[in-house]
């Protein structure tokens, strides 16, 4: 019986992924062990879940623990979607990672990947990530990770540099951009075929076709409309310049650059709004969490996350391909060996192959090159313990660097490592 813990299982992925899972013929059975360190999150999805299996009369067993270490012995994958120190995107320390870069001047976007705010997430969720691998190769060592868990590029970097465990990062943004171009070139959604390479929300579409057909000139035609470009202009902006349609969103995406949010201006130019942040966090927006005995039950059907089909790839030597986070050993020839890159990877009962993408255009890799940058040096901060890696980080942001002078950088880095206070203490053990 395939035992699959998911740790964060109070988080917006542990009903969807918990459903993927019991949406494969070959899962049905499965043992699905449930973790979060907020009892009452943990309690609400535990019994939803339990309504799912009930309702749908399946031999799966829903079990929880708020120690993970309790559900880890003798797992066969474990998933990891988790936020260190706060919720993710709202309050202590998420607001502070966008709040005091405003006050030098940097406006983040949703501050998670790179940037000031998704260098200090990596610093400070980078120690849980390590723990739940060193609990990994302890308790369940043949076990596959699949970390939805960002900055997505720093964190699989660190699993894989810091530990054993054989481990891929997922994201969503290949699908729903797949789907959104198609929207954009009037081709109905699971219709277009394409290679994407790059990094994590910064992956490159390199090749769309439809039925045969190159429809990268429908695309590039989209510019001449400005209704469809309105809708996602910082992605149409790259396009229109570099040549290629990129992986996230329009809001995500203008954060990476130097090009978008450095001055008020830009901002009005760009209709981007400076970011506000939110108090507190609301969880209630999830009937299953807020009413887990009364809140309708999700069909059993797949979502978009490659999860579940690529735990059912392994159990079921059944090949499957998705775009996952690995560790460059090749498959980009101009990214650096050793980074994190988004390529193609095919899974089966052997576990996950990456596959060879070859040269990006050049323009491309160098796009990719300026977050690769401060990707490294946060990870050798925290390999290494040193705090001034961490300050070249944040000096070497695209963003950052093109609105601060080092002296002001250094200022900013100083006050935000004092606001987070004790999340930091890893670096002084």
């Amino acid at each position: 019986m395939t035992k699959i813990v998911i740790i964060g299982a109070g988080s917006g992925f542990g009903a969807e992924l918990s459903c993927d899972i019991l949406s494969q013929p070959e899962l049905r059975d499965a043992t699905i062990a449930l973790c979060d360190i907020h009892e009452g999150r943990l309690a609400a999805i535990t019994r939803y879940m339990r309504r799912v299996v009930e309702a749908n009369q399946l031999g799966a067993t829903i079990i929880s623990n708020v120690d993970r270490r309790a559900l880890l012995a003798d797992a066969d994958f474990v998933v990891t979607s988790i936020s260190v120190g706060g919720a993710a995107y709202a309050g202590y320390p998420h607001n502070i990672e966008v709040e005091i870069p405003q006050k030098y001047g940097i406006e983040q976007s949703v501050a998670d990947t790179i940037g000031v705010g998704g260098i200090f997430r990596f610093l400070r969720t980078a120690p849980v990530q390590w723990a739940i691998c060193r609990d990994m190769e302890e308790l369940c060592p043949d076990a596959l990770l699949l970390n939805y868990t960002n900055p997505m590029c720093m964190l699989t970097w660190l699993h894989s540099e810091g530990s054993k465990i054989a481990n891929v990062g997922l994201c969503h943004s290949i699908q729903h951009t797949s789907n959104e171009i198609s929207d954009y070139i009037g081709i109905p959604r699971g219709e277009l075929s394409y290679l994407a390479a790059g990094i994590n929300h910064q992956c490159w579409y390199l090749k769309l076709n439809h039925h045969g057909e190159d429809v990268y000139p429908k695309l590039h035609a989209a510019l001449n409309n400005a209704e469809i470009v309105a809708r996602d202009n910082i992605r149409f902006e790259m396009m229109k310049h570099f040549g290629y349609f990129v992986s996230e969103s329009t809001v995500h995406c203008s954060e990476y650059h130097p090009y978008f949010r450095r001055t008020p201006e830009m901002l009005e130019q760009f209709q981007l709004k400076r970011r506000t942040v939110a108090a507190e966090p609301n969880y209630d927006r999830r009937p299953y969490l807020s009413d887990p005995e009364n809140a309708p039950l999700r069909d059993l059907t797949v979502s978009v996350e490659y999860a579940s089909q690529i735990i059912r790839a392994v159990v079921a030597n059944a090949p499957f391909r998705f775009w996952g986070n690995v560790i460059n050993h090749g498959m980009i020839e101009n990214l650096p060996d050793g980074s994190c890159v988004e390529v193609p990877c095919m899974v089966d009962g052997e576990g996950v192959h990456p596959c060879h993408v070859g040269k990006l255009p050049s323009q491309l890799a160098h796009l990719n090159l300026s977050n690769i940058a401060p990707q490294e040096m946060a990870v050798r901060a925290v390999l290494e313990k040193n705090r001034e890696y961490a300050f070249h980080a944040v000096a070497l942001d695209p963003l950052a660097r093109s609105v601060c002078t080092l002296d002001q950088l250094r200022a900013l880095f100083d006050e935000l490592w004092e606001a987070e206070g004790t999340l930091l203490s890893h670096f002084d053990q």
